[in-house]
């Protein structure tokens, strides 16, 4: 039960490498919630997992998150995941970002920045940071553009992942039942618009290409199948969490590092004034972002101290031998991004904020793991990489900041945010 808190908390390394520690091993086996559970705590254990997915370890998330969730791409397994995958993975390509979302994202950028930032002098990061990442996730996966439609979808959202990972006690007041009761809502209004849109696609006022829920309603997978309307809602539920969850803690963090460090600072400012000399007022474009090193090795290095997905489980199809270690089928396993990420032994003066670690050959392989790895890879890593990077463009080019609370604590509610959404004080270039 300890180590299932610890998982809420997003910080299980502490106590897992306590016990590594006494037992003098690299896999822990402890239990959660009634199931027997391997804990691999090197890159071995990682590369393990990752290279075995659908071969002898399937994904498995606890009950809350299939509960609420339902099928998709994150619960299921086997074959039939990989369908999904295939039919879901075109539209997080290089192909995609040329040819859909590198517009859209420069346009919402550059609006939300007018509107929340530009004449303010003060801004809450992560509240302000949270509604462009939604707004940019609705737009390119949906093409919703009404601001109350967003909005309420937000609020639903909002309250479904504050349960998603929880003890599944369906009782008023508790974070799963706040969750079923939004994530019920969200899915009705969702199927509303699958079949707003499915009936766009029979009059071809919408195009099958349009954005992923068009693809996902138009298109067959390789074997002729097309995907139900309800795996449809809940595929779209677990992408508008994934993408704009997880990427609007990356970009308040690197905001953080950027306020506390000066010098870094300087070294993005410079990167970024020389992308945009060559700019002339056009958007940028993936070949910008292709030359964008320094920064991304400044995200790179904030999301190994705070990934914004702790981790993640898998099962034991057939009785595995790991490290010496008897793993019984059916037994769950978890990788953890923290374990490796923060290890001395791969990541010399873990704590030290250092995106050099970055630079040439990097980090140990498999120690490095935010994205996760092989063929689970998270589909939206390149994605986030093109989001990220456009907002740090746009604002690192206009202001500079500083930290109104300079040591606030970070605390952890799924992922890594700080208690008081990361206030700060903005001072124009150009002022």
């Amino acid at each position: 039960m300890e180590f299932f808190h610890r998982c809420l908390e997003g910080r299980p390394e502490k106590f897992i490498k306590d016990r590594m520690e006494k037992y003098k091993s690299h896999v822990l086996k402890t239990s959660l919630l009634g199931e027997n559970v391997a804990i691999l705590c090197s890159p071995a254990g990682n590369k393990f997992l990752f290279c075995n997915s659908n071969k002898l370890v399937t994904t498995w998330w606890p009950n809350s998150v299939k509960k609420l969730l339902g099928p998709c791409i994150t619960t299921i397994g086997g074959n039939e995941g990989m369908q999904m995958r295939k039919m879901v993975l075109y539209f997080f390509s290089p192909d995609a970002f040329i040819k859909l979302y590198s517009k859209t994202i420069n346009l919402v950028t550059q609006q939300h920045i007018n509107t929340h930032w530009q004449g303010k002098e003060v801004v809450n990061v992560h509240q302000t940071i949270r509604l462009f990442t939604f707004e940019v996730v609705c737009r390119v996966l949906t093409s919703i553009e009404d601001e109350k439609r967003i909005e309420k979808l937000g609020t639903l959202l909002n309250i479904f992942v504050r349960g998603v990972i929880s003890v599944p006690i369906n009782l008023p007041g508790t974070r799963f039942y706040n969750a079923k009761r939004a994530i019920i809502s969200l899915k009705k209004d969702l199927l509303a618009l699958v079949r707003e849109r499915r009936l766009a696609l029979e009059q071809k006022t919408a195009s099958p290409s349009q954005d992923l829920l068009s693809h996902l309603i138009a298109c067959p997978d390789e074997n002729g199948l097309f995907m139900s309307e309800s795996i449809i809602v809940n595929n779209i539920v677990l992408l508008l969490f994934a993408g704009y969850d997880t990427s609007s803690v990356a970009i308040t963090l690197v905001i953080k590092y950027l306020g506390e460090l000066p010098k870094i600072y300087e070294n993005v400012l410079r990167e970024q004034l020389e992308i945009a000399s060559s700019k002339e007022g056009e958007f940028l474009h993936w070949e910008d972002i292709q030359k964008m090193k320094y920064s991304w090795n400044v995200v790179s290095e904030t999301i190994r101290l705070y990934p914004s997905v702790p981790g993640a489980y898998r099962e034991a199809l057939v009785d595995l031998k790991f490290e010496g270690y008897d793993i019984p089928k059916g037994w769950k396993l978890f990788w953890s991004a923290p374990l490796t990420q923060m290890d001395p032994n791969f990541f010399p003066d873990s704590t030290k904020f250092d995106p050099s670690r970055f630079e040439g050959a990097g980090p140990v392989p498999h120690s490095y793991v935010p994205f996760g790895g092989g063929p689970r890879m998270c589909l939206g890593k390149e994605f986030a990489r093109l989001e990220i990077l456009i907002y740090l463009h746009n604002i690192v080019t206009r202001f500079r900041w500083n930290l109104l609370i300079p040591d606030e604590e970070i605390v952890y509610d799924i992922s890594p945010t700080p208690k008081k959404g990361l206030p700060i004080r903005l001072h124009p270039h150009n002022a």
